[in-house]
């Protein structure tokens, strides 16, 4: 996970912020940990799509490594990815991890498949407050990248979540040989850019973070962790994209 913040800038980038809720919030985040290499994904892949279609969550997709054995490498894989759902794992009390596998508000997991348990998930959250309670915004002023974030109660990290929008990959061995299939919103690098202890806050980073070749999309999230580290509660989120003349 490199730091960007020597990045060059790239001329004619701008961002935009293109979810919208009917409500004009955001109702969770979902993460789904996938690869080309296992069978049962592409239908988790094929709900993911309608997922982030929605437009009233964040929903980033996380490729694994951890299949690559079976004859074909996961083109958009990482240890960190992998690195990250077994963190999740750990904070959840579980001794494996699966694909297709879903976790929804950095709380809680499911079968990444199961579109209607998944939004039955989010709702339910979001009634027991445990959606995304804490406000967060991002604006691009300049050369700097203003993030504000709400009052709330805890503690949580500011994490920069990168991902490419669209990526179709023709899968030539392993499970899913001959297969095209087209991956929205993969993970390619994850950052924890500052912390945030309750209190109304802003963050100003170096605009470079989100104009770098290929970058195409960036979530930021605000989260928990546990004592040992993992990745825990989601309590606040936004999202912007990089593109050009958009």
């Amino acid at each position: 996970m490199s730091p960007r913040f020597l990045i060059s800038l790239v001329a004619g980038m701008v961002l935009t912020a293109p979810l919208h809720a009917e409500d004009g919030k955001l109702k969770g985040v979902v993460e789904l940990f996938t690869s080309q290499g296992c069978s049962s994904c592409p239908p988790a892949d094929a709900a993911f799509r309608k997922l982030v279609g929605q437009g009233d969550v964040i929903a980033l997709a996380y490729h694994v490594d951890y299949w690559n054995y079976l004859g074909w490498t996961d083109t958009l894989s990482s240890k960190e990815n992998t690195e990250r759902q077994y963190g999740y794992a750990r904070m959840m009390g579980r001794s494996n991890v699966y694909t297709p596998q879903v976790v929804v508000n950095g709380r809680d997991h499911l079968t990444g498949s199961d579109l209607s348990a998944i939004y039955g998930k989010i709702d339910t959250f979001s009634t027991e407050g445990k959606g995304l309670t804490v406000p967060v915004d991002a604006k691009l002023r300049g050369d700097e990248l203003e993030i504000k974030i709400g009052a709330g109660e805890g503690k949580a990290n500011v994490v920069l979540v990168y991902f490419d929008k669209e990526k179709t990959i023709d899968v030539e061995k392993g499970e899913n040989s001959g297969k095209k299939i087209s991956y929205l919103n993969s993970v390619s690098d994850i950052e924890t850019v500052g912390m945030w202890d309750g209190k109304a806050a802003s963050l100003t980073l170096p605009a470079s973070v989100l104009q770098k070749p290929g970058l195409e999309g960036c979530a930021i999230l605000l989260q928990a962790t546990t004592t040992d580290g993992d990745p825990a509660a989601i309590v606040g989120a936004t999202i912007v994209m990089a593109g050009k003349n958009i």
